[in-house]
């Protein structure tokens, strides 16, 4: 009978739903299998998010919208999935929140964790406002090419294509729609 029990006990277990343990800093985050986007898929779930961005924060939806395709990989990178970063923005020395750790450029290199998408669109809209990006808001809303030239000339991305890449995107998608009012 005890022998049945133990049985028992294990197919039950074997049945439960999948969890991903990940261990992050000093918390553990508990990972459950997760939606995979297709481009149109995660351009409708997002653009929204984009707009208000573009509302409160006067950064082009076009803009915030390529590049979070291009970072996220349609929002189906490890960065999403884990960690809920839509942008791939690194930890960095003012930094108190939650880390994922990754092998990118750099061994091992710290990732920003958010507890929402919202967090981490909102948190890219705040990392533009910085002193660095402020030329860029002298930029007209709609002129997304002279916005993704300003993110690489100010040192957004270390990728020398980078601002090619979100102007294909925007073109390719019509993402210049999100930028009207």
């Amino acid at each position: 009978m005890r022998i049945f029990f133990i049985i028992f006990l294990f197919f039950i277990s074997c049945n439960q739903p999948h969890i991903e343990e990940k261990k992050i800093k000093t918390e553990t985050v508990f990972i459950k299998d997760t939606v995979t986007y297709t481009y149109e898929s995660y351009i409708n779930k997002y653009k929204r998010l984009a707009q208000l961005q573009k509302e409160k924060y006067g950064i082009p939806a076009s803009i915030i919208m390529a590049q979070a395709i291009l970072e996220s990989t349609y929002g189906n990178s490890d960065l999403v999935k884990n960690a809920n970063n839509h942008f791939g923005i690194k930890c960095n020395t003012n930094w108190d929140g939650v880390g994922y750790y990754k092998d990118a450029e750099k061994r091992d290199e710290c990732y920003r964790v958010y507890n929402t998408p919202e967090e981490s669109f909102n948190d890219h809209s705040i990392f533009l406002k910085r002193e660095r990006y402020n030329e860029l808001f002298k930029i007209k809303i709609t002129e997304y090419k002279k916005w993704a030239l300003g993110l690489k000339k100010y040192g957004y991305a270390t990728n020398p294509d980078y601002a090619e890449l979100l102007i294909d995107l925007i073109e390719r998608y019509q993402l210049y729609n999100l930028d009207k009012k």
